[in-house]
């Protein structure tokens, strides 16, 4: 039997990782504009300890992955975890046949396509699309660069999803030591993913600013404004502390923060031109300054392996800059929405 199912190309975010390069392609697929779908959203919220060694770690706080990425749409998703390798492929083969792609977790160490093949451990998010049983391969898209759409052998997307994803030497950092397990995901489209009028834009971004406007009870640990100010500060005096658990977790939790901003920003412009609407597209640059702050967060707490005082220096600084920068977009935001 050979599939191949059609509307598959690629789709990434420059600040994006390989969770929302994944989405976009599947996405695309169900026809919408993955910027619509998940630029929308725009919070912070995590639950301390929650942060799993994944390149496509994000905090759930609606229940599933793809619900947690695109909270403003009716998308969903389910992990399947199957019993073994062998229940794997046929699980994925079955869902494509039917007509579905789906997104792979993967160990970069066994794909023959991406640079770290051969030589660092990693635990990666792709889509399959497609197989042919006569010839044992499999169809393939990952949009994080080299980026690849093709064909790779199933005895090789076997072993990167069969893999133990081991620490071997000091190059496999943030993302090992998490077995693959073949996982796979499942995503379902339940509404419109049209692109959002005026009044659905207010709606989203007033919901967006009473979510960043203080914790509840109940919730996880850091949530909103408040909360980005205590887990910046937190993770300043974990690295003062020498916390060996602090670098890997704020690494991985900045980069979703840094994701979904760099995603709301290019969201508001792209909306803001469709409308006409110039007053937007200024916001959407003070968002992208926030977005860029994390940035260099990622970047400075990256470095805490070997200097964990100068990097917690280094992070009081610049949150202070990103707080201040931070309360002046989301100002901005609710005067846009005073306009009327």
């Amino acid at each position: 039997m050979k599939v191949e199912l059609p509307g598959i190309g690629h789709w990434r975010h420059d600040l994006g990782h390989c969770l929302h390069a994944t989405a976009g392609v599947l996405l695309r697929f169900h026809g919408a504009d993955p910027l619509d779908v998940l630029g929308a959203g725009w919070g912070f919220g995590y639950r301390a300890g929650d942060v799993r060694r994944e390149e496509y770690y994000f905090p759930c706080a609606r229940g599933s992955l793809f619900a947690s990425i695109a909270p403003h749409h009716a998308v969903t998703s389910r992990w399947h975890e199957p019993v073994d390798a062998e229940a794997g492929w046929r699980e994925v083969r079955d869902a494509v046949a039917s007509g579905r792609p789906v997104a792979v977790a993967a160990d970069n160490y066994h794909l023959p396509f991406r640079p770290a093949y051969g030589d660092v451990h990693t635990n990666h998010l792709l889509v399959v699309h497609g197989f042919d049983d006569e010839r044992g391969v499999a169809l393939v898209a990952d949009s994080v660069p080299p980026r690849f759409l093709g064909e790779i052998t199933i005895a090789d997307l076997t072993a990167a999803r069969d893999s133990a994803n081991p620490v071997r030497h000091d190059r496999d950092l943030f993302f090992t030591d998490r077995p693959i397990g073949n996982r796979w995901l499942e995503v379902s489209v339940d509404g419109p993913l049209d692109p959002p009028d005026r009044d659905r834009l207010r709606e989203v971004l007033a919901a967006n600013l009473a979510g960043f406007a203080g914790e509840g009870d109940g919730g996880p640990d850091y949530l909103g404004l408040p909360g980005t100010r205590r887990f910046l500060a937190d993770a300043a005096t974990r690295l003062r502390e020498h916390d060996p658990a602090a670098v890997d977790e704020v690494f991985v939790v900045a980069g979703v923060v840094l994701a979904v901003t760099g995603l709301h920003g290019d969201h508001l412009a792209a909306t803001g031109r469709r409308l006409g609407d110039t007053a937007l597209v200024e916001l959407a640059r003070e968002v992208d300054r926030v977005a860029h702050h994390w940035s260099a967060v990622r970047i400075a707490v990256a470095a805490g392996r070997a200097d964990p005082s100068g990097a917690a220096r280094t992070l009081d600084a610049r949150a202070t800059a990103l707080l201040a920068d931070h309360e002046r977009a989301l100002t901005g935001l609710e005067g846009f929405l005073g306009r009327g």
